[in-house]
């Protein structure tokens, strides 16, 4: 028995088959455009982005960024962690940065090891 049905993709006479199942149907928008905000914290104390164009950049990247994992993702759990994980990847790396920059000697030390 299947669980999608066949529904004509708007604009278009194609029929698209859709999963009456899908995790997607469940997440509301409401719940994606905050964790858009969320990515766009944490690429503003990253990239830097003074400007409105700036601003404008680094929210096509985050919503590009959001809507592939949600795409992509198999569950809602999926996509969480996929997310997450970016994000806390990001924030590893510029601490990563950050630590060595601001302490040269330390790395000059480091390197005699």
């Amino acid at each position: 028995m299947d669980n999608g049905s066949w529904m004509p993709a708007q604009g278009k006479g194609d029929l698209v088959l859709t999963d009456a199942n899908d995790w997607r149907t469940e997440l509301s928008a409401q719940s994606r455009q905050r964790i858009v905000n969320k990515i766009m914290e944490t690429l503003k104390r990253h990239l830097p982005a003074g400007d409105p164009d700036g601003l404008s950049v680094l929210t096509k990247i985050a919503v590009r960024f959001e809507e592939k994992i949600f795409t992509n993702a198999e569950n809602q759990a999926d996509y969480l962690r996929k997310i997450s994980l970016k994000m806390l990847t990001m924030e590893t790396k510029s601490a990563m940065g950050n630590s060595m920059a601001s302490n040269p000697i330390g790395e000059k030390h480091a390197r005699s090891w």
